[in-house]
């Protein structure tokens, strides 16, 4: 009797540690399993049904094998802003598509945004401020019409400015070159993690290069897991062209180097404010 109940024991031991490692293997879907337990009196079945593995939590998280995704909202604001003062890579919406966001002032930061994408380093990267008074921060605006900025952004226009030797920009940033992108979007989200990280977001679009813009989160999936975290703001409608990209580098000028998705309203306000298209090669 004595070494019958200790085989069972043994077996019912087994089916335990069995049981536990298929559940923390990570299988997202199990099927019906029949798992035998030996007993006195003959043969039980065990069966566990088939489950939908749920990983949502109350508070509106989905953990995912590749990384934390989670709503684009305030609440999660603090979050990405320490992701960013450590030195992370985020993935959030913007007013145009979804981009990858780092500390500018960060040159591992940066660099690993260039890892993520496989893009070439010779490729320059804009940056994101929380409010349009920030810019004289990184680049020059002396030289612009008053209340032109203010015109501008925030909104869809990444605006090329020169840097100038006052900016607090890092020099491994887009080295070799005098001028720099800069973004104010109109996205509370983003804007929340510009001015809490007390710095200058290095931000570009969150897409291997060369392969299309995102306008949703599963648009870049395949990429989540090199990111601290995803903010999902849903399915963005502004389309995948992007933002308007305008050259103010020249007094008096402006050039469109990507139409974008403002070009008309863009060019409506430079020419309002008496700026003339730069139609040189220079």
């Amino acid at each position: 009797n004595f070494c019958f109940q200790f085989s069972l024991d043994l077996t019912k031991i087994k089916t335990f540690w069995f049981l536990v490692l298929l559940l923390c293997s990570g299988v997202e879907k199990i099927g019906f399993l029949n798992l035998w337990a030996r007993s006195g009196k003959g043969l039980s079945a065990v069966s566990v049904k088939k489950m939908g593995w749920s990983l949502e939590n109350p508070d509106g998280d989905v953990e995912t094998k590749k990384a934390t995704v989670s709503p684009a909202a305030e609440d999660y604001g603090q979050e990405a802003i320490e992701a960013i003062r450590a030195g992370k890579v985020i993935a959030v919406p913007t007013d145009t598509l979804y981009g990858f966001a780092c500390d500018a002032c960060s040159a591992e930061a940066v660099n690993r945004i260039y890892e993520i994408k496989g893009r070439k380093h010779t490729s320059p990267l804009a940056i994101c401020v929380g409010d349009v008074h920030d810019i004289k921060h990184y680049a020059v605006t002396d030289h612009l019409p008053l209340g032109l900025l203010d015109c501008l952004l925030p909104g869809p226009v990444t605006l090329v400015l020169r840097r100038g030797e006052s900016s607090i920009l890092e020099k491994s940033l887009n080295p070799g070159l005098e001028s720099i992108g800069v973004r104010v979007p109109d996205c509370n989200f983003i804007r929340v993690i510009a001015r809490g990280s007390r710095s200058a977001l290095a931000l570009t679009s969150a897409n291997l290069s060369g392969q299309p813009s995102s306008i949703d989160i599963k648009d870049f999936e395949n990429l989540w897991e090199h990111c601290a975290y995803v903010y999902d703001g849903g399915i963005l409608p502004a389309g995948r062209a992007g933002s308007t990209v305008v050259d103010l580098t020249k007094l008096g000028k402006y050039k469109i180097l990507r139409p974008g998705s403002a070009k008309e309203e863009t060019v409506a306000i430079l020419e309002r404010h008496s700026l003339l298209e730069d139609g040189t090669g220079a």
